[in-house]
């Protein structure tokens, strides 16, 4: 295959995933930072915190390792040599990207952030329309009748 050809095989998401989400919590310290806020719960939302970071990381470990055992990239920007549909993958095709928005939500409470707890939602927004619809084109392209089946079996998200 040309070198053209490989530097074109990826999905074209408009960002690294993990960058987004890193400037969305630092936008949402600045903010927090600039006008401060509190969440109501205490103990009880230090521990719901707690309990996205951690199921977060268990999920996204799992994630990762299903892609490793199936000999293809987690990084957007390499190019996809199989479509995962075993594990976690049975129970939603975005397993990462959800892992990622359990550990933020989970750190927005941690922060005790009103800001960062309403940027969640955009968040949520640029992961799927930015990243997840720019993967389903790349996917649907490269696999074509077995993506387009694993997509009507599994739900985007849960």
């Amino acid at each position: 295959m040309s070198e053209t050809a490989n530097a074109s095989d990826h999905a074209g998401v408009i960002a690294r995933p993990p960058s987004i989400v890193l400037a969305t919590l630092l936008l949402g310290l600045a903010l927090e930072w600039l006008g401060p806020t509190h969440l109501p719960g205490g103990r009880l939302r230090a521990a719901l915190g707690l309990a996205l970071v951690a199921g977060g990381v268990a999920l996204m470990a799992s994630a990762m390792r299903q892609f490793r055992r199936a000999g293809t990239h987690v990084e957007t920007w390499r190019p996809t040599e199989a479509i995962v549909t075993w594990g976690v993958y049975a129970r939603t095709r975005n397993p990462i990207y959800l892992a990622m928005l359990a550990i933020y939500a989970g750190l927005a409470l941690l922060a005790d952030s009103i800001w960062m707890l309403g940027l969640l939602v955009p968040l949520a927004l640029v992961l799927r329309f930015g990243v997840i619809a720019r993967e389903e084109r790349y996917l649907e392209a490269k696999f074509g009748e077995p993506y387009r089946a694993y997509r009507g079996r599994v739900r985007r998200w849960l």
